[in-house]
């Protein structure tokens, strides 16, 4: 059987939730449709998930359409939960994005058919909410080919024609020579196959309350989008794009499966090493059912191997990349119980587990935990998620800005086994130039010590560059080693190893650190704040109240286009500001004004460099460092 595995995906409140349970409903998957107001529906399980009526985890669920096992994955619609959609995308055949008639193109909207384009994922889009008061799906139709893919259609056969004659220009010769060979299968079959190239995007309308144009979707799904059945005898290869924790536990990966099988009790392997399986589960029917293996196309829960998101099973069978902009903020987490610190940590660690682009810095000195965040929102679902799971009750501190820091220029440093200012027995010299990425070269001949040494320098030069000069982030770096040295395993007669007379990778992770932010402070860093592009629709009369709103936002407006009565800006505005510009736009512009920012990456800081606290142990100060860590030793 062909299998698909199909993505929802929408700005919040578009209906997305509610089209997964039509859909349900109307494969016979379920009796009665579930209610988002109600808390009711079949793939919002967490608790406060039905309690906001938001989707927050993506889910899986299964069903049958025609001679196609559909696994439909229903991902977050709020930008908060972005790290959510970014993880379904990579396994995706296929995807329905959802648009509301009557909000029409909305700002997550544009982010997420611009990635899927990006990526060549195949794209049906449903105008949902026609029952609605306000409905416009002319209107909309008109955003979406302005605004989100100039190669959208509506099914109707003269539009499906204009769009495969504007595509294709041997359809069109063909067409204007012989158009009775057109036969609707195989205008059809011409469309499916523009839209598994990514270059064509049809369009359908109707409402998941009702069930309006639920059928002519659900035909588009089985017979645009691409099911294949994949190579079962090819060697494995899966991706894990999802980690839960069973009650007693233990790690369960939802993998999707490219090529090859997996059954229980077999060893996989992962990275460097090896997991065994120990139970599986496929999705069939609307839910999760134990097997004893399973194939290729499939997307299944394994239980048994100790893996994180983003993790590859065999071959990796896609490449991977970034698709979504970085957290970009921050915020301190504290127990309202002392006594929960401990297990505070522990289960926050667990939590970066199922998403992992919420990273955590715990300060030993402050015994502060902080975390990287999307939004607001977050706070909250992190907040519930602790008392419910571990029944830790959490604060918050106010939310600041994540920034970075950039090379500005080259800078060396090096210490010497043997002298008497270097407490360790090991030789590193490190040069610090800025770069594109981050990149690790030797000038230093590699068999001239250990290798698990010159990986103990590259490790620990990955560590320190997460808190620089100021405390961010070094980003865009290249380190070269420049010296090394070390002394050899010496023995006592009866065999024992003497560890003051013998140099170990714990002397080179030590002795690196310190000279690594020696050269870093000789090259100098710039501070650089995250930036957001935006585009700002408001009436024109009042574009002289955004200007200045803007300025004292320290946006930058790149272009205005005044039309009829509306003006549009696009700029750029930094991160921090955007939020301050969201609750006063309404006053300045009447409520009529809208915003649509997306992360554009960082530019310098204007004026003084703000600062973070450290939380290593402070390599920028030598006796203070050498003090803690020889203490430790």
């Amino acid at each position: 059987m062909k299998t698909l595995n199909l993505g929802i995906l929408a700005h919040v409140d578009a209906g997305k939730t509610s089209l997964t349970e039509r859909l349900l409903h109307t494969a016979g998957i379920i009796g009665e449709l579930g209610s988002v107001d109600d808390g009711s529906t079949q793939t919002d399980t967490l608790a406060l998930e039905r309690a906001r009526g938001i989707t927050i985890k993506a889910a899986v669920v299964s069903f049958a359409l025609g001679d196609v096992t559909v696994n439909l994955i229903d991902t977050p619609g709020h930008p908060d939960f972005i790290a959510e959609v970014e993880r379904a995308l990579g396994v995706l055949d296929g995807a329905v994005l959802v648009l509301s008639a009557v909000e029409g193109v909305q700002a997550q909207t544009r982010v997420l058919m611009r990635t899927l384009r990006r990526l060549g994922i195949p794209v049906l889009l449903f105008v949902n909410k026609l029952d609605r008061r306000g409905a416009d799906p002319e209107r909309v139709l008109r955003e979406i080919t302005e605004k989100l893919t100039p190669s959208a259609t509506t099914m109707a056969t003269d539009r499906v024609i204009d769009l495969l004659a504007t595509l294709d220009e041997d359809f069109l010769t063909e067409y204007l020579t012989a158009p009775d060979t057109f036969t609707p299968s195989r205008l059809r079959a011409e469309l499916s196959a523009k839209v598994a190239e990514g270059r064509a995007h049809p369009v359908y309308f109707g409402s998941a309350i009702t069930g309006a144009g639920i059928d002519a979707l659900r035909d588009g799904i089985e017979n645009l989008l691409p099911a294949e059945e994949a190579d079962v005898h090819a060697p494995l290869s899966g991706t894990v794009f999802k980690v839960e924790r069973a009650p007693g536990g233990e790690k369960i990966a939802y993998v999707r499966l490219f090529s090859g099988s997996v059954a229980v009790r077999d060893k996989v392997p992962l990275g460097d090493g090896e997991g065994k399986v120990t139970a599986i589960s496929v999705f069939d029917d609307g839910a999760a059912v134990p097997s004893a293996s399973a194939e290729a196309g499939r997307i299944a829960k394994l239980s048994g191997i100790d893996v994180r998101i983003g993790d590859v099973l065999g071959t990796r069978a896609r490449p991977r990349e970034a698709l979504f902009s970085p957290p970009t903020l921050e915020t301190v987490v504290s127990p309202v119980r002392p006594a929960d610190r401990g297990p505070l940590h522990q289960a926050l660690t667990r939590l970066t587990e199922q998403d992992p682009l919420i990273g955590l810095r715990h300060d030993e000195v402050r015994q502060e935990t902080s975390v990287s965040l999307y939004g607001e929102v977050q706070k909250e679902v992190i907040q519930a998620t602790l008392a419910d799971e571990y029944g830790i009750d959490v604060t918050f501190s106010e939310t600041t800005t994540i920034c970075v820091e950039r090379v500005r220029g080259t800078g060396s440093a090096a210490e010497l086994i043997g002298t008497a200012s270097n407490p360790f027995l090991a030789t590193v010299g490190l040069r610090v130039e800025p770069g594109s990425g981050f990149s690790f070269r030797l000038e230093v001949e590699l068999g001239s010590m250990p290798y698990s040494f010159v990986k103990a320098v590259e490790d620990t030069v990955k560590e320190t560059l997460r808190e620089g000069i100021h405390g961010w982030e070094v980003l865009g770096c290249v380190v070269t080693m420049t010296h090394s040295g070390y002394y050899a395993r010496q023995s006592h007669a009866h065999g024992t190893f003497d560890k003051s007379m013998s140099s170990t990778a714990g002397d080179f992770r030590d002795l690196t650190s310190l000279v690594l932010m020696a050269a870093l402070r000789e090259a100098g860093t710039t501070v650089h704040e995250p930036l957001h592009r935006f585009t700002l629709q408001t009436p024109a009369d009042t574009l002289g109240a955004v200007t200045a709103l803007l300025a004292r936002a320290r946006a930058v407006p790149r272009t205005t286009i005044t039309k009829g009565g509306t003006a549009e800006l696009e700029g750029e505005i930094p991160a921090a500001k955007t939020h301050e510009v969201h609750q006063l736009l309404p006053s300045a512009t009447r409520g009529e004004g809208s915003m649509e920012t997306v992360f554009h990456g960082y530019r310098p800081v204007r004026g003084t460099a703000p600062s973070r606290s450290r939380t290593d142990h402070n390599p920028l100060e030598r006796k203070e460092y050498l003090l803690r860590v020889l203490r430790r030793v």
